[in-house]
């Protein structure tokens, strides 16, 4: 299915680096399909498909921020459009929990690693149904693009060596932003 529909935006014509910034904007796709198909397709820099598959990435996350509450309800008004939002919702909703838990080091998380069913549209769709505040949640989620983006350059010029880096250096801004809200916490009790 992505491959025809990539055969279909590559037909039109379009310039490269506006078919990678439209793969980076897809839901599924993301910066996670975005980087490979500009290095390796498309023989780009990585800093540019970084750049390109963020800026991609990052255009509908304020239109999802905005607007979905409503683009929900009246799609729902069709049978196929409720089917499609209740799984939307279903799926989400299923990482509802490490959200409310850490708020917004959990939203940048879950934008952050790049795995299927994570991402920006996930995070934002997620933040719209908890109901966070929009520069909140756009804050973290653009956060959380541009490590994904790191990741994903990485494991794409490194291969494994890249994974263990990136899985480190994840690894180390968890530690210190749970040290850091801990730390707060404390603060916050003892005053």
């Amino acid at each position: 299915m992505f491959n025809n529909l990539l055969q279909n935006i590559t037909n039109l014509g379009l310039p490269q680096e506006l078919i990678v910034m439209i793969v980076g904007a897809l839901p599924i796709s993301e910066l996670r399909g975005a980087i490979p198909l500009a290095i390796f397709s498309f023989d780009m820099p990585w800093y540019q498909a970084f750049y390109l598959a963020f800026i991609g990435n990052l255009l509908p996350v304020p239109l999802v921020l905005l607007f979905w509450e409503k683009i929900a309800e009246l799609a729902s008004r069709t049978q196929k459009g409720a089917q499609f939002f209740n799984w939307v919702f279903k799926r989400t909703r299923k990482k509802e929990t490490s959200i409310d838990r850490y708020k917004w080091l959990g939203l940048l998380l879950l934008v952050a690693i790049p795995l299927p069913l994570t991402g920006a549209w996930t995070g934002a769709i997620l933040a719209v149904l908890l109901g966070l505040d929009f520069w909140y949640a756009f804050s973290s989620i653009t956060i959380g693009i541009l490590i994904a983006g790191i990741i994903v350059v990485s494991l794409s010029l490194l291969g494994w060596t890249g994974a263990i880096i990136a899985g480190i250096s994840l690894a180390i801004i968890i530690i210190v932003s749970l040290y850091k809200k801990k730390n707060n916490h404390h603060k916050e009790a003892t005053q």
